[in-house]
């Protein structure tokens, strides 16, 4: 079964709690606290698996969760890491976050593997908090909490060319012969039920993908246009086949067929109407001298407006390359780079944006920030990484605290503190 979409629960894993102990040995009188500190949760990781081409994984199965971290041991024993969880994709996938419809992440292109949720560091044990005064601390620091959150994960294929029509107009009859897909063929007045992909593989044009885009519903001649459920598949393509039954063998008008698809394109996204298009009249060979007619009908409509048609036979062949040149044609006008979604959302952020902080100037004039929100984030990110003091950097502005120090009069060159990390304050 196909399955090109799915909304599953994802959750990192807790930080393992700080130990509380104290070192018991003969002849040492007064041992020292020897608390561990607990092991970092899990993280969830997705992953592209170039074996996979449907989420059909995710479709029974709603709840996945990271490892915990273990709590620390006596004698400065760390407590053991949770296990990561790794959840497989196949290429193409973009996570969401199903309340805002933001987007996470797309694994497409370079990223391959990327970790949506962190898991909690480990809390630190007592041996941490002994000083000159306090040197038998009886408490040790908890782990950092699990995030959990609810994502819809979407399959965008990929495709250089995304071929639409209404059934029975020959798709599947043209991608097998264009390409190296095996499509069911049939003389079928309801939709493919999967996006078939095949890569042109014509003579001396140079290979690309072609995408079978589905989404024409039983009905469709009573007005029920395109499902959305489908669309989602051509936003990535950068050239569009409007294929339409030139023959006229089940009684429509292929002018008519090709601006009620424009229409449902145009409802769904606007900018899919931008993208360069071709329109390619199936079954001319059913037909004779009135081919010329349905033809110039085509041409009269739509070349006016950029959009150049083909007469084809998708059984015999017959017009198929010339088509094929033009679609070569328009792909070399388009960016090469593939359309990827940028990151939209954070979902460590949520997790603690509703927490308090305080920002307070001690009496060295530092400024100090501190409380659940600041330790909470601290717990989440490796600043020692590019891209966690980014998001470090991202936080700072998105919550409103470098507004904040500077309402309370910070300058360039200030101290800030925030628990361990001590900074500088610059522009």
């Amino acid at each position: 079964m196909f399955a090109d979409r799915a909304k599953i629960i994802i959750k990192s894993g807790k930080g393992g709690d700080g130990h509380v102990s104290f070192r018991r040995e003969k002849y040492v009188p007064n041992g020292g606290p020897n608390g561990g500190d607990g092991g970092k949760g899990g993280d969830v990781i997705f992953e592209v698996d170039p074996g996979l081409n449907t989420l059909v994984d995710y479709r029974h199965r709603r709840k996945f969760a990271a490892g915990a971290g273990e709590e620390g041991g006596k004698d400065n024993c760390h407590g053991k890491n949770g296990e990561d969880l790794i959840l497989k994709v196949p290429e193409g996938t973009v996570i969401k976050d199903a309340e805002s419809g933001r987007v996470i992440a797309d694994m497409s292109g370079d990223n391959k593997r990327q970790i949506v949720l962190p898991g909690g560091k480990g809390g630190l044990g007592n041996q941490h908090f002994a000083t000159s005064t306090m040197q038998a601390p009886k408490y040790a620091k908890p782990g950092v909490d699990a995030i959990e959150l609810e994502v819809i994960l979407e399959l965008k294929v990929i495709a250089d060319v995304g071929l639409v029509g209404y059934p029975n107009v020959g798709k599947s009859t043209f991608l097998s012969r264009v390409t190296n897909a095996q499509p069911k063929i049939g003389n079928y007045h309801f939709t493919t039920l999967s996006p078939n992909l095949g890569v042109v593989d014509v003579d001396d044009i140079n290979g690309f993908v072609i995408a079978d885009i589905p989404g024409l519903i039983e009905g469709a001649s009573e007005g029920i246009g395109l499902g959305h459920e489908f669309l989602r598949h051509i936003e990535r393509t950068k050239v569009i086949i409007h294929m339409v039954d030139g023959a006229s063998v089940e009684g429509r008008d292929p002018v008519e067929d090709i601006k009620t698809i424009s229409a449902e394109l145009q409802a769904y996204d606007p900018e899919l109407l931008k993208k360069p298009q071709v329109i390619a009249a199936n079954k001319m060979d059913v037909i004779g001298e009135e081919s010329n007619e349905v033809i110039e009908a085509l041409k009269a409509e739509f070349e006016p407006k950029g959009i150049k048609v083909y007469p084809i036979s998708a059984v015999s062949g017959k017009g198929l390359k010339e088509l094929l040149y033009e679609v070569v044609r328009l792909l070399d006008t388009c960016d090469d780079e593939l359309i990827v979604y940028e990151q939209e959302f954070d979902p460590t952020i949520r997790a603690f944006s509703e927490e308090p902080y305080t920002v307070e100037i001690n009496d060295e004039g530092d400024y100090v920030v501190e409380g659940p929100r600041i330790e909470k984030m601290l717990g989440y990110t490796n600043l020692e990484s590019e891209k966690g003091f980014l998001f470090f950097q991202n936080f700072l502005k998105e919550q409103g605290i470098l507004k904040e120090l500077e309402e309370k009069g910070i300058q360039e060159g200030d101290t800030v503190r925030m628990y361990g990390l001590v900074f500088d304050y610059y522009k």
